[in-house]
């Protein structure tokens, strides 16, 4: 199974961007990305903008990011499976260490970068 990671990046506080989540997704040989403006840990909607495909070190990787780019540290990881895939949505199912559950992200129609990310837990029996 592809696996994927999702690293709490802190930039500078120079940075407009500041404090987001990087959802990485194994795909080949990259890592699609997503920045999260929040914690994917509800169902309720969050903002992400699509970057660029990342080198698959960042499966495994905290530390300082070059080019005074911040400091990230894994969030949560683990492997998932794909669902569905469209070029404005992309379905899988997560199974990690924080997140167990289904996870859609969404193209903002009419953009090219704005997406938005809902993820729905397994419920666990309690």
């Amino acid at each position: 199974m592809p696996r994927y990671v999702i690293l709490r990046h802190e930039l500078p506080h120079s940075d407009v961007r500041g404090l987001h989540w990087d959802l990485m997704l194994e795909s080949g040989a990259a890592l699609r990305t997503w920045a999260l403006d929040g914690e994917p840990i509800s169902s309720a909607e969050i903002a992400a903008e699509q970057l660029p495909d990342h080198r698959l070190a960042y499966l495994d990787y905290e530390g300082a990011i070059s080019g005074n780019r911040g400091f990230v540290t894994r969030w949560d990881a683990g492997d998932y499976r794909l669902e569905n895939a469209t070029q404005d949505e992309v379905k899988i199912v997560v199974r990690g260490t924080r997140l167990n559950g289904s996870l859609t992200l969404s193209r903002q129609p009419g953009e090219t970068h704005s997406w938005r990310v809902s993820f729905f837990p397994v419920p666990t029996s309690g």
